[in-house]
C-alpha cells in the first residue's frame, strides 16, 4: 500500500508509522519502507537510519535484498521498518541511468520471502511512505504497489494538487502497473469544532465517496510531539484522541482493503 501525497503538510509519515503501529496492535505483520530521504518514518519507529546504514538506498539502487535492510521496530511487535538514509537524497539522479528504474523497489519486495512467501512470518501490510514530490522514487512506488492511501488535510486548499497526483496514478495504471487502485482516503487535522473541517470533509466524501474513511484523525499536539520521542502516538499516549482515532482508522482500512481476504497483500 502506497501512503503518498506531493503536497506537503498533509500527515503523510504520521499516517503512516501510526496506521502501521496500529494495524500491528490489532495482530497483523506489517513491514513500512521508508522512500523520503528525510527519513522521518525511521526516526518515529526508532530504528537506526544513519548515514552507512542498509536503507531503501541499497535497495533501489544497488540491488541490496530486502532481508539484509529490514529491521524490526524496538517499540511495537509485529512491525519491521525499512529505514531511509540521507543517501537517498541522490537516488532520484542516480536512478535515471538505470535500467528498468521505475520497477527497482517492485523488485526488489517480490525477491522479500515475507513479502510474498508462504507461512506465518508473512507480511500482512507493507506500507511504502514516499516523499512529498512525484519523482522517481514515488514512481517506484506506485508500479510496487498494488493499493493507494491518501492522507488529506481537513483545510483549505485540502484537494489542490491532487489531481495532479491522480493523473500521474492513472498514467502508472495505463503503462506500468494496471493493478493500481486509490482504495483509501484519510482525513488528517481534523478540527470537529470548526465549520472548515465539516465543509472540506463533506467536499471531500463528495468527490471520493466510499473511498473514504468514517474515522477522521484530529488535530492533536499527541500526535505531533511523538516523533520527536521516537515513537508513534500508538505507544507515547495510547489512550489519547489520535491513538484510539487511528486504531479505528487501521480496523476500518483493514475490514474495506481486504474483505474476506484477510492475507491479501497491500
Amino acid at each position: 500500500m502506497v501512503v503518498a501525497n506531493q503536497k506537503g503538510g498533509v500527515g503523510k509519515t504520521t499516517t503512516t508509522v501510526n496506521m502501521a503501529a496500529a494495524l500491528a496492535q490489532h495482530g497483523l505483520r506489517v513491514l513500512v519502507v521508508d522512500l523520503d530521504p528525510q527519513g522521518n518514518a525511521s526516526t518515529a519507529l526508532s530504528v537506526d537510519h544513519h548515514r552507512g546504514t542498509a536503507s531503501t538506498y541499497d535497495a533501489v539502487v544497488d540491488g541490496m535484498p530486502l532481508v539484509d535492510i529490514v529491521q524490526p521496530c524496538p517499540e511495537i511487535d509485529g512491525l519491521f521498518v525499512v529505514p531511509a538514509t540521507i543517501d537517498l537524497a541522490g537516488a532520484e539522479i542516480e536512478l535515471v541511468s538505470l535500467v528498468a528504474r521505475e520497477g527497482r523497489l517492485r523488485k526488489a519486495l517480490h525477491a522479500h520471502p515475507w513479502v510474498f512467501g508462504e507461512g506465518e512470518d508473512r507480511f500482512d501490510y507493507v506500507l511504502i511512505d514516499c516523499p512529498p514530490s512525484l519523482g522517481l522514487l514515488t514512481l517506484n512506488a506506485l508500479v510496487a504497489g498494488d493499493e493507494m492511501l491518501i492522507p488529506i488535510q481537513a483545510e483549505y486548499y485540502a484537494l489542490e494538487g491532487l489531481g495532479q497526483l491522480l493523473e500521474t496514478v492513472e498514467m502508472v495504471k495505463a503503462h506500468l502497473n494496471p493493478d493500481l487502485e486509490v482504495s483509501t482516503i484519510v482525513l488528517t487535522m481534523y478540527d470537529a469544532r470548526t465549520r472548515l473541517s465539516a465543509g472540506v470533509a463533506d467536499e471531500v466524501r463528495t468527490h471520493f465517496g466510499g473511498q473514504v474513511l468514517r474515522t477522521a484523525i484530529p488535530r492533536s499536539v499527541r500526535i505531533s510531539e511523538a516523533p520527536s520521542y521516537g515513537q508513534t502516538v500508538m505507544t507515547y499516549d495510547p489512550g489519547s484522541a489520535g491513538a484510539l482515532s487511528y486504531l479505528e482508522a487501521a480496523r476500518e482500512m483493514a475490514l474495506s482493503v481486504n474483505g474476506a481476504d484477510e492475507g491479501a497483500q497491500a
